[in-house]
């Protein structure tokens, strides 16, 4: 992951990745890809285009807040 790429996401955003996968036991599936920890989803979205990445970004956002059971 390029300088870059980690800076297309802002603070505020990458906050809320922490909080979504904090502690989390079962992945979030982005594309067919599983996402278990936020450094792989920060990987990911960093390989993304603009558009892509915002897309897979509000699919990750839509699990804040959502219990695990």
């Amino acid at each position: 992951m390029t300088e870059e790429s980690s800076q297309a996401l802002g603070r505020t955003q990458k906050r809320l990745l922490r909080r979504v996968f904090n502690g989390r036991t079962v992945p979030i599936v982005v594309g067919g890809k599983p996402f278990l920890t936020y450094k792989e989803a920060l990987a990911h979205l960093g390989t993304l285009p603009s558009e892509e990445q915002d897309a897979a970004y509000a699919v990750m956002k839509t699990f804040a807040g959502k219990r695990e059971d």
